[in-house]
């Protein structure tokens, strides 16, 4: 039987960032100084495949340090954690590394020096996710005022008006926030923002690449985790640039075939959490069923790579 002809767009770049690289690494690296069990406060990417393949390796994924014994290594996430996880881990004497993304901490350092200078922070954010969680942690109570849409802007309360500044979470949509920081501008026009823009290159680039995929496909598959900030916002951004149909998957076997009947051109990207083993799977099972020609999408090339903690250099 002769299999229909398909185009697949392929992003470039997707999958893995220079920070999920790192964290990944990391927990490796305390495997193999530590030995099994390692313990992991939070998922340390919010990637089903990759946990349970560092479960399989020896690491046990907790939520709070009180989980934890105190004789074996901790190591908190990717996406940060609040001020107050290692100073009680320090005053239980426990092992700790920290894999936050240091694009996170640069975040949480800018925070830090506005709260210095005597200003009250207004975090743009999703309300419960970790490194919303991690960020508004870094300051005392009331000191971070979270914002998710525009129209919160027009409703929060602050406590003055002549004496804020703002900083976003990492993984956010780079349109949504652009709009957010002008309704931000609008009210408050003496806000201090960051001196170079918080949204990652990750995050920033991937969204790129699906803009630029997506008016050339009928539909678009998204490889991530549907915990994953910076997956779910590829979706919603190749559905805005005119992709017709975009759907998240962790797996191959999460695509629904029926919506993909009849399309001669697809998508496919992977968030900054999804590792390439998991494109490649989707692809395959896309041959399966297509004659399949893939047209690379290349809007940017990622030359960047973060060291992984001194203490960890040193282990192996």
């Amino acid at each position: 039987m002769t299999k229909p002809p398909l185009t697949i767009h392929l992003a470039a770049p997707r999958g893995f960032c220079a920070g999920v690289d790192r964290a990944i690494k990391i927990v490796e690296l305390a495997l193999e100084k530590w030995g099994a069990p390692v313990f992991v406060r939070h998922e340390i990417v919010h990637n089903k495949y990759v946990v349970d393949d560092l479960r399989a390796k020896g690491a046990v994924f907790v939520e709070e340090l009180e989980d934890c014994p105190p004789d074996r290594p901790v190591i908190f996430s990717a996406h940060g954690v609040p001020k107050s996880v290692p100073q009680e881990a320090a005053r239980r004497e426990m092992l700790f590394v920290d894999a936050t993304c240091p694009l996170v901490s640069k975040v949480h350092i800018e925070a830090a020096r506005h709260h210095e200078n005597g200003l009250q922070m207004i975090m743009i954010g999703h309300a419960g996710h970790p490194e919303t969680i991690g960020t508004m942690g870094q300051l005392p109570a009331g000191e971070v005022v979270l914002v998710e849409t525009v129209e919160d802007v027009a409703t929060v309360t602050v406590r003055d008006p002549a004496r804020l500044a703002f900083v976003t979470q990492t993984t956010l949509s780079v349109d949504d926030t652009a709009d957010i920081v002008a309704a931000l501008h609008a009210r408050f026009p003496a806000i201090v923002g960051p001196h170079k823009e918080d949204i990652c290159y990750a995050t920033t680039n991937r969204q790129e690449a699906v803009k630029a995929m997506a008016p050339l496909a009928d539909a678009m598959l998204v490889v991530g985790a549907p915990n994953s900030s910076n997956s779910k916002r590829l979706v919603e951004v190749g559905a805005r640039a005119g992709c017709a149909y975009a759907q998240l998957v962790q797996r191959a076997t999460d695509i629904d075939w029926r919506a993909l009947d009849g399309i001669r051109s697809l998508g496919i990207t992977a968030g900054a959490s999804a590792p390439e083993v998991l494109v490649t799977e989707v692809i395959d099972a896309v041959r399966a069923r297509f004659d399949v020609t893939v047209v690379p999408v290349v809007t940017a090339e990622e030359h960047v790579e973060f060291k992984v903690p001194r203490v960890l250099r040193e282990a192996v």
